[in-house]
């Protein structure tokens, strides 16, 4: 069977679906690969250099369509290459069944099989075909970049001899794949970067890379669950959403930089920036809107413009993010292709197997066999599990915290003193039936254990290591009390003590020995 490529008519697309690398892993598959000639150009990959990875290069786009068996695409299908297709064949592409009924009757019609990348479920076994997730990644670090690009300093603070520069402020809203890229990117900026989720279990991620988690001064028992969509955040309830804009509002003044990212499947991107919120911004600031191809985040935004306001807040709504980094995208985009046909070639023989009782595959495709099979089934293996939330510990008031200490030393008073009477009654039961040479010894023995498990015991834990070798010296109370009884005139006693202050010695040695080979790995030669 045969896998063409294509090129992309969308307007600024300049991604391609195949590159010369990920032809030759397909060859291994057993398929025969073309492309349109000119499909990889603008992403820097030349007819030459597909036809020396063996791939075909076909003239013409219809020619290529009714060629191949199996067609690759990045973007969805328009109606005329969506005509093109044929009984039997099969296209991978992003396609939005969502928001495309009519493209999906139209591909049924024609009774080709369409498996959509965008479909691909989130469970561990499908993330090498996440190719949502392999887009999102390089969203959101260009989105840094364009903000950059648009903002009128330096990320980082500085303090010259010209003058002292703050650091820029930066909102990302949404901590899916796109927005942890845009923290990361920020951050290593040097920006004072803050992130907001409505999924509380992503705090511990955002904190991770070395942002601030944006929380609201609000309690939901029914919080929001990302494992109900598949690792997406799911729709907030009214009033989580007036605190959350409430919160927004508070921070709108203070911000330089606001990324938004934020996307509900299926549904027009949620409003969470508005105009107000944006005329309470300063001079110069900038708002990148990831989602402005489902509507946007931004009330202001303008998909595929970038626009400034009547304060001077730059708002970029693109839409090909990606696209801006044609030759990265393409190189991930293709990989995540690759890794669905390997799933769809199982015997590696050159022949598609649909099968469709796997989850990844049933999940990805829309439809099949003159069947529109959107929307899927939920997969057997369950998606991304949400944390259990944690529960943010109550702070003391200080008469709260005075009634604890005081609670706490009289319980731990009470104890002390139940074991004193506790000893005291076994050394005078001892006492009285035990002759006084014995006495003499078990007094020493047990004063050794009190002694050395309170110092032990009171010892910092992380001092509990040979490098602090000042610890040894809790050996040294083992030795000076061997020696007070290595001189009696029982032989069991001198051989006792005598071992103590052998094994004694051997930590104390040991010891030192330890911490010294330890420091001179340390030292320079």
């Amino acid at each position: 069977m045969k896998i063409g490529a294509p090129k992309e008519v969308t307007e600024g697309e300049a991604r391609v679906a195949m590159t010369p690398d990920s032809a030759r892993q397909l060859q291994k598959l057993g398929y025969d690969c073309a492309v349109e000639s000119g499909a990889g150009e603008k992403a820097g990959f030349t007819d030459a250099a597909y036809e020396a990875a063996g791939v075909e290069v076909i003239k013409t786009a219809a020619a290529l369509w009714k060629a191949a068996d199996i067609i690759v695409k990045v973007r969805p299908p328009n109606d005329t290459e969506a005509k093109r297709l044929t009984d039997g064949q099969t296209l991978i592409s992003f396609f939005w069944p969502g928001q495309n009924e009519e493209l999906l009757e139209l591909v049924r019609s024609k009774n080709a099989n369409a498996i959509a990348m965008d479909m691909v479920p989130r469970i561990s076994r499908a993330q090498k075909m996440d190719a949502l997730s392999s887009m999102a990644n390089i969203a959101g670090y260009r989105a840094v970049i364009e903000a950059g690009n648009n903002f009128g300093r330096f990320f980082t603070g500085q303090v010259t001899a010209a003058g002292k520069v703050p650091p820029a402020k930066v909102l990302i809203i949404g901590a899916g794949v796109a927005g942890l890229a845009a923290i990361g990117t920020a951050t290593s900026l040097g920006a004072i970067t803050y992130a907001f989720d409505v999924r509380p279990e992503v705090a511990e991620q955002i904190e991770s890379m070395g942002a601030e988690f944006v929380y609201l001064d609000f309690e939901d028992s029914n919080a929001q669950d990302g494992a109900a969509t598949g690792g997406y955040a799911a729709p907030s309830s009214p009033e989580f959403r007036e605190k959350q804009l409430e919160k927004f509002r508070e921070l709108a003044p203070d911000v330089d930089i606001v990324i938004s990212t934020a996307l509900i499947p299926g549904r027009p991107a949620p409003v969470l920036w508005t105009k107000d919120m944006v005329e309470m911004m300063k001079p110069g600031s900038v708002i990148v809107d990831l989602a402005a191809e489902r509507g946007g985040n931004c009330e202001l935004t303008v998909p595929d413009e970038k626009i400034v306001t009547d304060n001077g807040v730059t708002i970029v709504g693109y839409t090909d993010f990606p696209s801006r980094m044609a030759a990265q995208s393409s190189t991930l985009y293709s990989t995540n292709i690759r890794h669905m046909l390997s799933d769809l070639t199982p015997d590696k023989d050159g022949k598609v197997n649909h099968n469709m009782e796997d989850d990844v595959i049933r999940g990805a495709t829309v439809t099949h066999a003159g069947e529109i099979t959107f929307p899927p089934p939920p997969p057997k293996v369950k998606a991304i599990a949400a944390a259990p939330r944690k529960e943010q510990p109550k702070e003391l008031t200080p008469e709260e915290k005075r009634a604890k200490e005081t609670a706490e030393f009289k319980a731990q008073t009470k104890q002390q003193v139940t074991l004193l009477v506790v000893g005291a009654a076994l050394l005078l039961g001892v006492g009285l039936v035990a002759p006084a040479s014995f006495m003499q010894h078990f007094v020493v023995f047990v004063l050794a254990v009190f002694v050395g498990f309170q110092v032990i015991w009171n010892v910092s834990h992380s001092l509990h290591t040979p490098l602090m070798a000042v610890t040894n010296a809790i050996s040294s109370i083992i030795i000076l009390g061997a020696l007070m009884q290595i001189g009696s005139g029982s032989f069991l006693v001198i051989v006792l003590a005598a071992l103590s202050v052998f094994m004694a010695g051997i930590n104390i040695f040991g010891g030192f020995l330890v911490t010294r080979r330890m420091l001179a790995m340390f030292q320079k030669s």
